[in-house]
């Protein structure tokens, strides 16, 4: 018998009012990090229900017990029947349904809804798992209509009211904080961003057609190539920070490696400052617990490369060494994130910060 199956019962853990309830549709790569997430947090969080037709649940087992990126789950994981056990006190149900209004979310108990297909990205779609007991679906994923939530960024602004959110994407994620901190401080008059991407599931080991077929460059091997993309992140940057719509915008540059990705951002000051004035205020906002972005932006002095920041948690980590300067106005700043284990967090964060608004 495998090791991560060994049909221990468990019966699902006691949740308080102010416990956050999480549903996960779409037990992929990011789905699986937020139950991961989820279950590492230290806050009130829990999750109760998995759906995914695509999987049986022995093989969702094994999928999240091993990953190559983020190595084994610390903890065991076994399967109970219908349910995955984690730690032998974490009881997910699992459920294979292919439509999200035939998943019985509020018979599960889940409250809040994860969607993380790819597919349910927009209101009307997402809508569907409300149909099911779900009290709110966030979307893994920018959404061409639902409100986006930036955690650190916009977070306060989210009043309870939509049923349906996006939590944008990664590398806004990683931008926006960037952009808070130094617009505040120095007033970005417009900028360029370009994000040196990790690889994703949307792109190929080897030369084939790609998705959907119109972007030629994206059908290359990821394992051979750098390949230029286009991106939302920037643009969306106006839609959580309303006072730079227009004044950003950026490109994607995918590159064979698995996880941890790098926005360089170039910006022209309204305000004039150094060099080490920008850096200042960053790391004055990553290091001040007082700061809206504390511990969601990050700052480092130390000679660092990708790999030293997988499985960092924050959203965007300051390379101060690596920032370059050509004037008073003219500035370029780099921030690291992992575009998997930071957005996944924030996903997290962000349901347990809608639960409190709701509570």
């Amino acid at each position: 018998m495998p090791f991560w199956k060994k049909n221990k019962s468990s019966d699902k853990p006691t949740t308080s009012k102010m416990t956050t309830v999480l549903g996960i549709n779409g037990f992929g790569r990011i789905g699986r990090l937020v139950m991961r997430a989820a279950l590492e947090s230290t806050g009130d969080v829990t999750v109760v229900a998995v759906n995914d037709p695509f999987l049986t649940i022995d093989y969702a087992a094994y999928q999240f017990k091993h990953d190559s990126v983020h190595g084994l789950f610390p903890g065991t994981v076994e399967v109970d029947g219908d349910s995955l056990v984690i730690d032998g006190t974490t009881k997910v149900k699992f459920v294979a349904e292919r439509n999200p209004d035939n998943i019985p979310w509020g018979d599960l108990g889940a409250e809040y809804v994860c969607e993380s297909t790819g597919i349910f990205t927009t209101i009307e779609k997402a809508s569907l798992h409300l149909k099911g007991g779900a009290k709110k679906v966030i979307i893994s994923a920018p959404s061409a209509d639902a409100p986006m939530f930036v955690m650190g960024v916009n977070h306060k602004d989210y009043d309870g009211s939509p049923d349906v959110v996006s939590n944008a994407s990664c590398t806004t994620n990683c931008l926006a904080p960037l952009a808070k901190v130094l617009h505040e401080k120095f007033i970005i008059e417009e900028g360029l961003m370009t994000t040196i991407h990790a690889s994703t599931a949307t792109q190929l080991v080897v030369d084939g057609p790609s998705r959907g077929g119109k972007d030629w460059r994206g059908g290359r091997s990821a394992l051979a190539n750098m390949i230029p993309s286009s991106t939302g992140a920037a643009k969306a940057v106006g839609k959580v920070l309303p006072e730079l719509n227009g004044k950003l915008t950026g490109m994607a540059v995918r590159v064979p490696t698995p996880d941890v990705s790098m926005v360089d951002l170039t910006i022209r000051t309204g305000k004039a400052c150094t060099g080490e004035e920008i850096k200042a205020a960053l790391k004055e906002a990553a290091t001040n617990p007082e700061s809206d972005v504390y511990g969601i932006l990050g700052y480092t002095d130390l000679p660092v490369v990708s790999q030293d920041f997988v499985h960092d948690k924050r959203s965007s980590i300051v390379d101060a060494d690596a920032c370059i300067h050509l004037n008073d106005t003219f500035h370029k700043v780099i921030s690291w994130y992992d575009n998997e284990w930071g957005y996944s967090n924030r996903l997290v964060d962000l349901a347990m910060h809608m639960k409190k608004v709701e509570s």
